[in-house]
């Protein structure tokens, strides 16, 4: 099979991302190189959120608390800055939400409860965490983390957000995968059972699943603090544009399935559609709407496949 055959979705994916900026230019002939380092800006969390989410799906799981997480490391990052500097803050921002995401795999492994529900239970442990530690908007963002978002690099038109996730991506995903724990988190979400039977450690790759997770949400964390400047201890609107993003990214809900390339460029075309809409003077109101039943409806699809797969099994 080749190359373009097997990433046949996430090329598509793209030539529809290129379709939709060329719909934005003829609405807003303005639009340019600021336009796409506002979008990049304005994605940088989701698409790190959608990361940790993809991961998680990708061993078979889910995880509800993905906003929280995030948000705990908002405002710990925004609270450690004020004392001790940037680098020291977001070094123990990364430990904290990898701290994070191993609790929670290591609940799910060890209760054997779904992951739905432990998941669902740690949204309001995170959630009442972040509120501990800001009980509302505060701290601050160095201005260098700040800068190291906005504007372009390398040439016009290449904005540093984008290419900030891109590096993380590749620094923290790309070694995974190509290792024994990618091939066993990719085992363990097709058939856990056969997985486990092949010698997987399927328990332990099911919770270093969540660590990772738990680390891409830490850097979406600090990605909404230097887009803010302040730390946010509530939640954003990241878990089900999460799930909408990984299904429509070519992620099968069942498991076993998918990357991080698809899902990303999948934040991108849903954050764009926001940006058409808005563009095209329509009702705020509206947009909301229009944005959550694109959602509901790329996550019923998605969840349509894993029925359809699941029937076609033996």
């Amino acid at each position: 099979m080749s190359l373009v055959q097997r990433n046949a979705w996430t090329l598509g994916l793209l030539v529809l991302f290129v379709v939709l900026l060329g719909v934005t230019r003829a609405i807003q002939p303005g639009f340019g190189v600021s336009g796409l380092e506002s979008l990049a800006r304005a994605a940088l969390p989701f698409a790190f959120a959608t990361a940790a989410m993809a991961v998680v799906v990708i061993v078979g799981g889910i995880d509800l608390s993905v906003a929280s997480m995030m948000a705990v490391c908002s405002v710990t990052a925004a609270v450690l800055m004020q004392s001790m500097g940037g680098v020291p803050a977001i070094l123990i921002t990364l430990a904290v939400g990898t701290a994070m995401g191993l609790v929670n795999g290591a609940l799910i492994v060890l209760t054997r409860v779904p992951d739905i529900v432990v998941t669902l239970a740690m949204l309001f442990v995170w959630q009442g965490t972040a509120l501990l530690i800001l009980a509302s908007p505060g701290g601050t963002a160095t201005d260098w983390m700040r800068s190291a978002i906005t504007g372009s690099v390398i040439v016009d038109g290449l904005p540093k957000a984008l290419v900030l996730v891109a590096l993380v991506v590749a620094v923290v995903w790309v070694p995974v995968k190509r290792s024994k724990l990618g091939l066993a988190i990719y085992a363990t979400g097709s058939d856990e059972t056969a997985a486990y039977r092949s010698g997987v450690a399927v328990g332990r790759t099911r919770t270093l699943a969540y660590g990772i997770a738990g680390l891409f949400s830490a850097c979406g964390g600090l990605g909404l603090l230097a887009l803010t400047g302040v730390g946010e201890p509530v939640p954003g609107p990241y878990l089900l544009a999460a799930v909408a993003s990984v299904v429509l990214g070519g992620v099968i809900l069942g498991g076993g399935i998918g990357g991080l390339l698809g899902p990303i460029i999948a934040v991108f075309i849903l954050r764009i559609i926001r940006t058409i809409l808005t563009l095209a003077a329509v009702d705020p109101n509206v947009t909301t709407i229009v944005e959550g039943t694109i959602m509901v409806g790329v996550v019923m699809f998605g969840a349509v496949l894993v029925l359809r797969s699941r029937g076609a099994g033996p």
